[in-house]
């Protein structure tokens, strides 16, 4: 389902890194944007994101090619927002991401998932001690029973590209209004939404995006709509800011030190500070503690020598949007059909390519059923409560 024209005035509900790459798309295209954040942009769930670019852990393969399709778009983006036209004003760094397993039970699963995105074309390859010590050489790996290397992967800033993303939409003449909570739809007797109530006013529109992460479910349902969210919520902290440690490959994924723990994974940021979290990114964990912290980067440290005496950060539990089956919502929706709905766990590896879908779908242009046909809210539009209780967790297996 698409808008017969293009709008003339469009709000964007959310300024995170989706819902700020969508505006300025909307933008570029000639529409009148208004980006409402009820905070401040970005404070949400892309700052307790660890923001690795990747397609790598991405099941099943139409979902994996989605990913891989937006971080091939990943260094044009960040060249066309960039101050400039400097992708480094977003943060954005290659050089791939390590992983590696210290036992021998763990080495054909570690090839089995190499072997699986070879043959999804997917340039992962496995790799010896050896080699993994010279990639990275700040590393202390421990035993090295097999290891693992995807060049193509990289990292990026969510605060950083939201920022340059409302600096062009500002040179652009459209408004962005912080601190400011949407309280209210209103809609005509054909669903369409005319207007919002929000709490600096009313705001008069021609058609609505939704992509207010944890936010989506229940402005959603103002408008009529069932978003259905399973809780996310996940941690990870971060260090004082220190000098570079990470010099080749930005993105680490070490075993655990002993059974029953999780492994870790460590990125460093553009200010120095390094990102420390445990478990994949799928695991749920709710300890923002400073006692946590300490012992993520205790174990941290065993692995990176260079965080002896950094100082551990705590970050309060970040809650991932995260919709019920664990697969983006994406598309116009039949109970209100100029209301555009964006919710997707991977919003950072997903920016580019759901931002370009999204504003050409709304600006009229053929819908993207080919892409974004198994992502459509439709899916969700008769679930009881009872109905999504019984849905398991979406990475629920991957936990076990």
């Amino acid at each position: 389902m698409v808008t017969p024209h293009m709008p003339g005035s469009v709000a964007v509900i959310g300024a995170g890194i989706l819902g700020a790459a969508i505006a300025w798309r909307l933008a570029g295209r000639g529409v009148q944007v208004t980006l409402l954040d009820k905070g401040e942009p970005g404070h949400g769930a892309s700052s307790h994101s660890f923001a690795w670019i990747n397609a790598g852990a991405k099941e099943p393969i139409g979902y994996h090619d989605l990913n891989r399709r937006s971080l091939d778009m990943w260094a044009r983006f960040a060249a066309a927002i960039g101050d400039d036209g400097d992708p480094a004003s977003t943060g954005l760094r290659w050089g791939g991401k390590v992983s590696w397993v210290a036992r021998a039970k763990d080495v054909e699963p570690l090839a089995s998932r190499v072997r699986q995105l070879q043959s999804w074309g997917y340039p992962s390859r496995q790799i010896d001690a050896a080699e993994l010590a010279g990639l990275e050489p700040a590393l202390e790996t421990g035993p090295v029973a097999a290891a693992e290397y995807s060049p193509n992967e990289g990292q990026v800033e969510p605060q950083m590209v939201v920022d340059v993303c409302l600096r062009r939409l500002q040179e652009m003449g459209c408004a962005v209004r912080t601190g400011t909570e949407v309280v209210g739809f209103e809609r005509g007797s054909d669903g369409r939404t005319h207007g919002l109530d929000t709490s600096s006013g009313p705001l008069q529109v021609d058609a609505v995006v939704i992509a207010a992460g944890t936010d989506t479910t229940a402005l959603a349902a103002m408008a009529g709509v069932n978003v259905p969210r399973a809780e996310s919520p996940g941690v990870v902290i971060r260090t004082d800011s220190l000098p570079p440690l990470l010099r080749n490959v930005p993105v680490v994924y070490a075993p655990p030190l002993e059974d029953g723990r999780r492994e870790i994974h460590i990125r460093q940021c553009a200010d120095g500070r390094m990102m420390i979290g445990e478990g994949d990114q799928e695991s749920l964990a709710e300890d923002d503690s400073q006692a946590h912290a300490d012992d993520l980067l205790d174990r941290a440290r065993r692995y990176l020598p260079g965080l002896a005496g950094a100082r551990a950060v705590p970050v309060p539990v970040g809650w991932r949007p995260m919709p019920l089956d664990g697969y983006p919502v994406m598309g116009f929706t039949s109970e209100a059909p100029n209301v555009y709905v964006a919710l997707t766990h991977s919003g950072v590896t997903l920016a580019p390519v759901l931002s370009q879908l999204a504003s050409q779908e709304m600006c009229g242009g053929t819908p993207a059923d080919a892409v974004l046909g198994p992502y459509r809210p439709q899916r969700f539009a008769n679930f009881t409560p009872e109905q999504a209780a019984a849905i398991p967790h979406p990475r629920a297996a991957k936990r076990a």
